[in-house]
């Protein structure tokens, strides 16, 4: 036990030359024949001695990435104090970064200003005020056909805002 501690370990030098590049890993013959070439090291000693499947490296060496080069220019311009705050503001709005929002604006693509959640809750809130009003004007319908009508109009006015405000 202690000779094998103090002996120097050696280094598997494997051939290069005879590996086959499209194979993703050693065969058992090729590890033999290295083997043989070195009788120091006996065969069956290293139980960690797995064959992995891994891919060979390029001749050229790794490939490397091409940077995306839609977006690699850098632009500065001057403006107020003002015009700056209402650029930031007017981005947040839309929650767009001020980037994408100066590109889109350029390009005239459409920004829309996102909601706030204030609005959300009266849009909630209109659409079940449209929906209770369609209800009513149901209920009435044979008995006051002027009050349904009326309540319908009502109804139509309150989706034609919702509409508008999708838009």
């Amino acid at each position: 036990m202690k000779e094998w501690k103090n002996e120097r370990k050696k280094p598997i030098v494997i051939d290069v030359s005879k590996l086959d590049p499209a194979s993703e890993g050693l065969s058992i013959e090729e590890i033999g024949a290295s083997l043989e070439e070195h009788p120091t090291i006996e065969p069956n000693s290293n139980s960690r001695c797995v064959p992995v499947g891994t891919k060979m490296i390029a001749p050229g060496g790794r490939n490397k990435k091409e940077m995306f080069k839609a977006k690699r220019e850098f632009v500065k311009f001057r403006c107020s104090v003002y015009e700056k705050k209402l650029l930031y503001i007017k981005a947040k709005r839309s929650r767009l970064s001020v980037s994408e929002f100066c590109r889109r604006s350029i390009f005239d693509l459409e920004i829309k200003e996102r909601l706030s959640d204030d609005h959300i809750e009266i849009l909630k809130t209109l659409s079940k005020y449209h929906n209770n009003f369609k209800s009513i004007g149901n209920m009435f319908r044979k008995k006051d056909p002027g009050l349904t009508a009326a309540v319908y109009a009502l109804a139509d006015e309150i989706k034609l805002q919702l509409e508008k405000v999708q838009k």
